[in-house]
């Protein structure tokens, strides 16, 4: 890909060495935001009052690949790495676009201004003097010195306010506008991956489904980074909400956006893609210099969701980047259901306190299978109800067979009675002369012979 070279030669003239804590934006950069917000919706909505009580996001690293950071913004001021810029080289702890300030702002911006640290630690670890190298970033961890709350909830402080920002450039910063590449996206990932990441914020989707992009996140996934992707902000009517990437990737949390009353937002694209929603209309952020600005897209909403997983980092740092999606999943709040909504809105709070079921299926506990019934008494019944059905039927037969002749009989005028007597006959007191057959028969016998 045409970015690695220039990341191997920065690396060797060593424009990843530490830089000053304040990176001011250049000239013609986005003016500075309000200097108060009252409240912020997403923030109630979202229980970050709650949730500071449980976890705060210590020792979790947050890679926001947009347009930079502003390392130098009084809130995140000590929280923000160096970084990598994978569109011009060198480092990626300014920001004149203002993109990736807000982001980064919703996850680790600090309430009330954020104290600076003065400890003194360089955050960073393992990776020496590269990308990870301290911007000011000290490391409060869980002995360390702390950064404490400079004053009262501003109203857009970061739901995982002791989590670190390691900002990668994977996008022109012009506030003209400007879009990331596939090759930019993916390189930025490797990157994360290369310093210590626990959880990658893609701010900007890419159109274009491209084989090193995907890799790149197989393989930052593969290596324990949960990684956040916006869904993008083409969801309108005539924007053809195509498919983004890489939240169209297998196991990245695609992200959408929703406004104070749960609707969602008209530009948040929609589809399969979609695995949450989120806070992302009329948001208080950061601004890139100083102040608070109001922005709307799905980019800050998945900082929302990038900042629960810096949270679940904190509480459950053994959870694989795929369980850290399943329990997100598993602990969203309801949703109206359909391709925008995804599994729901993401509860933070729910997310850290709640239990992933394990993904193995467990044997049942034996049971003793239950006696069978003694039947014998319903056979009975059952023979009884049988014979006497049978019984009734004939009965019903015989009934309508006699109602049937009485019927005829009727038609016919036939009625029934006794049989008459025969006659009687006269018989006379004395018996008549004898008769004598025999002599009758012979007479005429004996006649003829003569």
């Amino acid at each position: 890909m045409r970015h690695v070279a220039f990341v191997a030669v920065a690396v060797l003239v060593g424009v990843l060495a530490p830089a000053p804590a304040f990176a001011a934006p250049g000239v013609n950069c986005a003016e500075p935001g309000e200097n108060e917000i009252v409240a912020s919706w997403a923030r109630s909505a979202l229980r970050a009052t709650t949730i500071g009580t449980v976890a705060d996001g210590t020792g979790a690293r947050v890679a926001i690949l947009s347009t930079g950071v502003d390392a130098g913004q009084p809130q995140l001021r000590q929280r923000v790495f160096n970084g990598v810029d994978t569109v011009d080289g060198g480092l990626a702890n300014q920001d004149c676009t203002g993109t990736g300030t807000q982001v980064a702002g919703v996850v680790a911006g600090r309430a009330g201004g954020g104290a600076a640290d003065h400890s003194g630690a360089d955050n960073s670890g393992a990776d020496g003097g590269g990308a990870a190298g301290n911007s000011g970033a000290g490391n409060s961890g869980a002995g360390g010195g702390g950064v404490s709350d400079g004053g009262g909830d501003s109203g857009a402080g970061g739901l995982a306010p002791n989590s670190r920002i390691l900002p990668i450039r994977v996008q022109l910063d012009d506030p003209a506008g400007s879009e990331p590449d596939p090759d930019a996206i993916a390189v930025g990932l490797n990157q994360a991956v290369s310093n210590g990441a626990d959880v990658a914020v893609v701010v900007s989707p890419v159109y274009e489904d491209d084989p090193d992009l995907e890799a790149a996140v197989a393989a930052a996934i593969d290596q324990g980074v949960v990684v956040v992707a916006a869904v993008g902000d083409l969801g309108g009517a005539d924007e053809g909400n195509p498919t983004p990437y890489p939240a169209a990737y297998r196991d990245v949390i695609g992200v959408g956006a929703i406004d104070q009353n749960g609707r969602i937002w008209p530009d948040s694209q929609r589809g399969d893609f979609v695995d949450l929603v989120a806070p992302g209309v009329a948001v208080p952020v950061l601004q890139t210099g100083r102040g608070f600005v109001e922005v709307s897209g799905t980019g800050v909403a998945a900082g929302f969701v990038g900042a629960a997983a810096a949270l679940l980092h904190d509480r459950k740092p053994d959870l694989s980047a795929r369980a850290v999606g399943r329990l997100l999943a598993g602990t969203a709040a309801p949703a109206p259901s359909g391709p925008a909504f995804g599994a729901g809105v993401v509860d933070p709070y729910a997310a850290i306190t709640g239990q992933l079921a394990p993904a193995k299926d467990r044997a049942l506990p034996a049971v003793e299978p239950a006696p069978l019934p003694d039947t014998t008494a319903e056979k009975q019944r059952r023979t009884y109800a049988l014979v006497g059905a049978l019984f009734a039927g004939i009965l019903a037969v015989a009934v309508a067979v006699a109602a049937a002749a009485m019927r005829r009989s009727r038609r016919q005028q036939w009625r029934p009675a006794m049989a008459s007597p025969p006659p009687a006959r006269d018989e006379p007191l004395e018996p008549g002369p004898p008769v004598m057959l025999l002599d009758e028969r012979i007479q005429p016998a004996e006649a003829g012979r003569r």
